[in-house]
């Protein structure tokens, strides 16, 4: 059930709250070949699963940047807004990956709300890490702590 504010006082008292998880999703083959076609990154680590077999990990993995790509697809699952007149991206913080992240696992997103403050024209900033895991690894795929800006209406 994702959070739910209606304010910009209930974002600045929300900082510290754990967001939960989204469920599991299978981030397929064709899911990182599609990312390689819009970005023009075919690498064969991505898109090639007989050399990839014989590669580093074993298997196609997913480009970082399709893995940081899924904050914009878990956000929405981990928290809801009413009363909001408008919302932006304002970007991201921290980025990393620790972890690869196989053709064909399954991740999900958690989300911990890490920072709120006041922006001019009585909106709020908010930050939240998403953390992409990935089921049967000990590490993430993705941690990262997107910054967006609300204004409430």
């Amino acid at each position: 059930m994702a959070a739910l504010y209606d304010s910009t006082e209930a974002v600045l008292r929300s900082v510290d709250r754990d967001l939960g998880a989204t469920d599991w999703m299978v981030l397929a083959q064709e899911r990182i070949d599609l990312f390689a076609q819009a970005t023009g990154d075919h690498q064969w680590i991505h898109v090639d699963p007989v050399r990839a077999a014989q590669g580093p990990f074993g298997a196609c993995v997913a480009h970082g940047y399709l893995t940081l790509a899924l904050a914009n697809l878990f956000l929405p699952q981990l928290v809801r807004y009413e009363r909001l007149r408008m919302g932006v991206n304002y970007g991201c913080d921290r980025v990393r990956f620790p972890a690869p992240v196989k053709a064909g696992s399954r991740v999900r997103g958690s989300g911990r709300v890490v920072a709120a403050e006041p922006v001019a024209g009585g909106g709020v900033q908010v930050t939240i890490r998403i953390t992409v895991e990935v089921e049967g690894s000990e590490r993430p795929g993705c941690v990262v702590d997107t910054i967006s800006r609300l204004y409430f209406e």
